[in-house]
């Protein structure tokens, strides 16, 4: 492919992304109106598990035709870019108002299954009946999901209880939320494959081009969708799409890829070193970040979004053989990483004293009341 053509496909894969991310959230937005659902459960559900078809698609191809390090890259690189990348710009464009209910149960979920996925990884690959697991454990996610909504009886949001939903189009509503699924992947398609085809011209391995090239490009609908979100100020749908795809990728991406692989996926020894324990580490951060006033504020969207570049930068000196890239890994693992996590959990459990306190002297209140 000429280098014109390649740049024509990617610009337009970005303009079908930008123009499909607009049309899945005005269309979403308004059916859960409509309908009487939180925008929240819409976008750790619809919006989430639109947004993942390209890892669907990326992964499950690249398992059925033996290029295990792409498929598991995909998935691995994918959570990576949509904690730090996505939430971090996300935030970047406008803070981020985290849900108690996302604290307390879609955080803690994400980060046991990423532990889940990590120690099923220690032994090198993913069979089938591992596959199976993470298939039907989606499936239990879901039930438990839609379930709580029922539940919990949500109301038509910016409404009263009781009170008719507001007026609108279902139709309209329906297209635009189809056009923007299509649109999505077809967009992130062309992104990818440009994007690809110059990697593979500058001779990066398969890993480094799933954990990067195609891990960004399948992941850049979330990007879009969770970006253009909170600048229209649905920040559930922000929020709520990054933890429900990346929930989605760790049991239906890659359970699917187990399942209709020929042979187990594999795990390269360099996932299991560097960029499994990346993923783990950036799972791990987004409890204190969201318990810090449940709230993700900008000066945090940038330490995810430098985070991000940092590791780019350690892939690229990996990629290229530089003697730079073991002393630079062990650094990020050994001493940044840990220390960045001390930090938010400082910051965890003075809110958290804060709150505390508050109770009590409101407590004290009443009872000299009384």
């Amino acid at each position: 492919m000429s280098p014109w053509l390649i740049a024509l496909a990617m610009t337009a894969g970005l303009a079908a992304l930008t123009a499909g991310a607009e049309l899945l959230v005005r269309g979403t937005s308004r059916l859960a109106r409509a309908a009487g659902v939180s925008p929240l459960v819409i976008g750790l559900t619809v919006v989430a598990f639109g947004t993942s078809a390209p890892e669907i698609a990326v992964t499950v191809g690249a398992a059925v035709t033996g290029e295990a390090e792409i498929a598991l890259g995909n998935v691995v690189g994918s959570n990576i870019f949509n904690v730090l990348a996505v939430l971090g710009f996300s935030a970047l464009a406008s803070p981020l108002v985290v849900q108690r209910r996302l604290v307390r149960s879609e955080v803690p979920v994400m980060v046991l299954l990423s532990f889940g996925v990590a120690a099923l990884c220690l032994d090198g690959s993913l069979g089938r009946l591992e596959g199976a697991a993470l298939a039907a454990s989606l499936a239990g996610y879901l039930w438990w999901t839609v379930g709580r909504a029922r539940a919990e009886g949500n109301g038509p949001v910016g409404s009263p209880d009781g009170a008719e939903p507001p007026d609108t189009n279902v139709l309209r509503d329906v297209v635009l939320t189809v056009a923007g699924l299509l649109l999505l992947p077809a967009g992130a398609r062309m992104l990818v494959s440009g994007a690809s085809e110059i990697a593979r011209a500058l001779g990066a391995t398969e890993l480094v081009i799933g954990l990067t090239i195609v891990a960004a490009g399948t992941s850049l609908p979330e990007a879009a969708t969770s970006v253009m979100a909170a600048l229209r100020g649905e920040r559930d749908i922000a929020v709520g799409n990054v933890l429900g795809s990346n929930i989605f990728n760790l049991l239906g991406v890659l359970g699917l890829a187990g399942l209709v692989s020929p042979s187990p996926v594999g795990v390269p020894e360099a996932a299991l070193r560097f960029d499994i324990p990346v993923m783990l580490a950036c799972a791990v951060a987004c409890l204190p970040v969201a318990y810090t006033g449940y709230r993700i504020d900008r000066w945090e969207g940038a330490l995810f979004t430098a985070y991000y570049f940092a590791y780019l930068a350690f892939l690229a000196l990996d990629a290229t053989g530089h003697s730079a890239a073991g002393p630079y890994g062990r650094v990020m693992l050994a001493f940044v990483l840990p220390l960045t996590a001390a930090t938010l959990g400082t910051l965890a459990v003075r809110t958290w004293t804060a709150r505390r306190l508050r109770a009590q002297a409101r407590a004290r209140a009443r009872g000299a009341q009384v």
